[in-house]
């Protein structure tokens, strides 16, 4: 009986997918015939979508904080696949994603139709994409980002890379700090990273297989980017996320920042 709810509730997800599939062939189907939807348009339905798988997911969510009234590039720490859609239900956005994602079946075809951007890293297109970032962000299309560059256990924060937080810079638009942790029985959930070798359905099985967990997502204070340099950005999102999530650094451990180099 068990396995059956477990087995329920997964396909209630794959329902939900499968009507992101129905949305993403609508906006195919215009594009062939000239009609393409505006980022705008695209970003509410990314919401819509987001805002249902959320629903689908084992977790209760407690949202502490302000959303921000205007266009920002959002930088969060990254622990899930689920921190997509858990902040992408918040308010309509567009992800910057890694290349591969482009590639997965069903969810990179999604992505590229709900308007995410894509890097290669360390292919040398960071000037690219810093382009196309600054453009989306001139647009006033809110843009969120995962500067640590891949996902953790969810028990420690990885560096914050500041190169592409350039964007910000050059549109004068503010970053926008969120820190999301999992939590189960007061301690941090061990159920809900996706990291490694994991693969998407064990990773259902396993969080659909216990009760529900929390999780807390914290809008922090907007960091304004005129005149700044990338990495002293970087550097104070960083320690933003990092106090909310685990406490602030001593000063005697933090290591001070070189000047940035301009881009």
């Amino acid at each position: 009986m068990r396995r059956l709810r477990v087995y329920a509730r997964i396909a209630r997800v794959l329902l939900v997918v499968a009507l992101g599939l129905g949305m993403a062939t609508v906006f195919g189907v215009f594009e062939r015939l000239g009609m393409a939807h505006s980022m705008e348009r695209r970003q509410r339905w990314s919401r819509f979508f987001m805002a249902r798988l959320s629903n689908a997911l084992p977790f209760d969510v407690t949202i502490k904080g302000e959303l921000p009234k205007t266009s920002m590039l959002w930088v969060s720490n990254h622990v899930s696949w689920t921190d997509i859609p858990l902040l992408g239900m918040l308010t309509p956005m567009s992800f910057l994603s890694k290349a591969e994602v482009r590639t997965w079946p069903v969810a990179g075809w999604l992505a590229a139709k709900a308007g995410s951007l894509f890097i290669r890293r360390g292919s040398g297109d960071s000037q690219l994409i810093r382009k196309q970032m600054t453009r989306h962000l001139e647009q006033a299309h809110p843009l969120l980002m995962f500067p640590e560059g891949t996902t953790t256990d969810g028990r420690s924060l990885r560096t914050f890379h500041g190169r592409l937080l350039s964007a910000a810079i050059d549109s004068e638009v503010a970053l926008q700090p969120v820190a999301i942790r999992y939590v189960r029985d007061g301690e941090p959930c061990l159920l809900a990273p996706f990291i490694g070798d994991d693969d998407l359905l064990s990773h259902l099985m396993r969080l659909f297989a216990n009760d529900r967990g929390q999780v807390e997502i914290h809008l922090l204070k907007p960091i304004a980017c005129e005149g700044r340099e990338r990495a002293a950005l970087a550097f104070e999102a960083q320690q933003a996320v990092q106090k909310v999530l685990f406490g602030a650094i001593p000063e005697k451990q933090q290591v001070p920042l070189r000047p940035a180099i301009a881009a």
